[in-house]
């Protein structure tokens, strides 16, 4: 099936920033489900195997959308890179969610777009954030988590948590690039404004969307507990565990192979099927 690509798409939102979003989807008549993935912490639209994941559900007859959150480091001139580190510093999870809005408001109003079909995949912290926006967006008929966390309280403790509010920032260094990331304070000031909102937990509870979790095994970043606390709250959910996979389900940047790593393509081969018997068919 032939894919259409429209990448770098420049997203306005007020209450943060410009960011950019990617559409796949098939050259096909009628309206399409649309599906969106939420990348995790330091992730972005074009990390790793992220592009043929979504030429993958392309094929599948959905229409694919990826975006970069506003504050993850990225910047519209250049998305590949975590070029504007103070963003990052100032990213908080309403921010992320701000963007997330407005990311459905702006894609479902496509004509191709069926608008009672919206599905939210979630990486990693990803997965927190799209499990709170579809318990409060009714729209949401879909959630898929991938290697997700089960709280979006992961800030520093004791000691480290002091040292943080004293200081007002504290860093983490990113593995691949070696860059020292700063993180600023207020995001654990909006965590605790509205600590109730942030609550996976609850949320998860309460969702009342088809939901899907799948987790890989050997994951060395999210325990796969997490996954399985998330089922065990919304018993109803569907828990599919891929055994030996790790946090990015073989995927790694750059990803230079012209296909999935096996794991991921089984991750995606499990979404789709989810999508099609759980909405598609409804």
């Amino acid at each position: 099936m032939e894919v259409t690509k429209k990448q770098n798409i420049i997203i306005s939102n007020p209450e943060t920033r410009d960011f950019l979003a990617d559409a796949f989807y098939p050259e096909k008549a009628g309206k399409l489900p649309l599906v969106i993935f939420v990348h995790g912490y330091k992730g972005y639209k074009d990390w790793g195997a992220w592009n043929l994941m979504a030429e993958k559900f392309a094929e599948a007859g959905f229409f694919f959308v990826k975006f970069n959150f506003s504050h993850n480091g990225t910047t519209v001139e250049d998305p590949h890179n975590f070029a504007d580190l103070e963003a990052f510093g100032n990213n908080n999870y309403s921010k992320e969610l701000s963007d997330l809005g407005v990311v459905i408001d702006y894609f479902s109003e496509y004509d191709t777009i069926d608008e009672h079909k919206i599905i939210l995949i979630g990486h990693s912290r990803g997965g927190g954030i799209s499990i709170i926006k579809t318990y409060e967006d009714e729209r949401i008929n879909g959630l898929i988590t991938l290697a997700s966390v089960d709280s979006l309280d992961r800030f520093p403790k004791n000691e480290a948590f002091e040292q943080w509010k004293k200081s007002s920032v504290y860093f983490v260094t990113n593995g691949r690039t070696k860059q020292e990331m700063p993180h600023y304070y207020q995001f654990y000031e909006d965590y605790e404004k509205d600590i109730h909102r942030f609550d996976v937990e609850r949320a998860t509870e309460m969702a009342k969307a088809h939901f899907l979790i799948i987790h890989g095994t050997q994951d060395e970043s999210v325990s796969v507990k997490n996954s399985e606390h998330l089922h065990i709250l919304h018993p109803n959910s569907e828990l599919y565990l891929i055994e030996n996979a790790d946090h990015t389900f073989g995927a790694k940047e750059p990803w230079e192979k012209s296909v999935l790593p096996n794991y991921l393509h089984t991750a995606v081969d499990e979404c789709i099927q989810f999508i099609k018997e759980k909405i598609v068919s409804e």
